[in-house]
């Protein structure tokens, strides 16, 4: 995400009850930011400026990790299930 108050980012489909699926974004912050609804609104207008405006997260989770395999990789599956019904837990 390129934001001075992002150190990992990783954005998955999520249900939506009006478009179907909408973009939800889970969000590592840097050491001395805090995770606050003017700073979600911030990463937003962000998002809209790097990428096209409808691809911008509707919805934005703070998390202290993201879970991930021994490689690295992010377990964007877990993320998904997790954005679905709220399993999944990895903190």
């Amino acid at each position: 995400m390129q934001h001075p108050a992002v150190h990992e980012v990783a954005v998955v489909g999520a249900p939506d009850p009006l478009r179907g699926a909408k973009v939800k974004a889970y969000v590592v912050l840097q050491d001395g930011w805090e995770a606050t609804e003017t700073l979600v609104r911030e990463l937003q207008q962000h998002a809209k400026r790097l990428t096209a405006p409808y691809k911008y997260p509707r919805e934005i989770e703070f998390v202290h990790t993201l879970p991930k395999t021994f490689s690295g990789k992010v377990k964007r599956d877990i993320l998904r299930k997790h954005a679905e019904n709220g399993e999944g837990s990895w903190e």
